[in-house]
């Protein structure tokens, strides 16, 4: 699943592509992908309106549009939002295109049929399910070591569950949670409030890291993730742990191992990451 410097890199990539353009036109290939409103109803708000600008909050990508519209983007798993030609073919598993005024095509493209796709109005942004309950961006000044280290101590719960929960803190997702544990010499099983302070500041400095390289990088491709121009990321080639069950960590040179954290594959170093 894209996370926020995947999400982040197709802001930025489509961004200098599409603001400023208008969409002419929209075919929907696949009518559960559009949340709301209905199929024919959301061509028919969507098509005229302007592309104002993007934005990114957590995993979700906004569309903002002319007549205080917007569209609420979310890959989920699989799915993929590519500017391109509109001469070239349509890939499979094209569910949605947006036709735009130069010519060119926005289209959104998932294999696995979990993304979607929701037209809003601007004042209702803060009412649309998945997006009103999350918690802070931890690039943005409201996520720092005081609100770590004010909500950790609180929390009697696995520290790896804790961080994927969007709820808690926006865009992080199974990748980066791995890689900030890592680097911060965290095992993923570990209780939230039983870090210490130089813990909790580890994790802070670890987790704005590792997104950062994450978005310097365009992103982590594993299998399905390209940005707005169809081009793969590079993360993936310095990855510590993620992925890398087998592997020798690269800091110490012990194994790297997988176990399941809340039902979710977590690799971790079991000499840097003690338990």
């Amino acid at each position: 699943m894209p996370e926020l410097p995947e999400v982040e890199t197709i802001k930025k990539t489509l961004e200098k592509k599409i603001a400023g353009l208008t969409i002419s036109g929209v075919d929907v290939n696949l009518p559960k992908v559009i949340r709301s409103p209905s199929p024919d109803e959301f061509i028919t708000e969507v098509t005229g309106k302007k592309i104002i600008r993007l934005r990114r909050r957590g995993k979700y990508l906004l569309i903002f549009l002319s007549g205080d519209k917007l569209l609420v983007v979310h890959l989920r798993m699989t799915g993929r939002l590519v500017y391109t030609d509109a001469k070239e073919p349509p890939p499979r598993h094209t569910h949605v295109i947006f036709r735009l005024s130069n010519g060119n095509e926005l289209r959104f493209t998932d294999m696995r049929q979990f993304g979607t796709i929701q037209l809003s109005s601007t004042k209702d942004l803060n009412k649309v399910k998945g997006l009103k309950d999350l918690g802070p961006e931890p690039l943005e000044r409201e996520f720092s070591r005081d609100f770590l280290r004010r909500e950790l101590k609180r929390k009697r719960t696995r520290i790896k569950p804790l961080l994927l929960d969007q709820t808690f803190v926006a865009g992080l997702g199974n990748i980066y949670v791995d890689e900030a544990l890592h680097r911060a010499r965290l095992h993923p099983e570990r209780l939230a409030c039983t870090l210490s302070p130089r813990e909790i500041a580890n994790l802070y400095h670890a987790i704005v890291e590792v997104l950062q390289e994450g978005i310097e990088n365009r992103g982590t491709s594993m299998r399905d993730y390209v940005d707005g121009d169809g081009r793969a990321g590079s993360y993936q080639e310095l990855l510590q742990v993620y992925n890398r069950e087998g592997e020798k960590c690269r800091r110490c040179g012990s194994t790297i191992e997988r176990i399941k954290v809340g039902g979710r594959s977590s690799y971790y170093c079991p000499a840097c990451q003690k338990q």
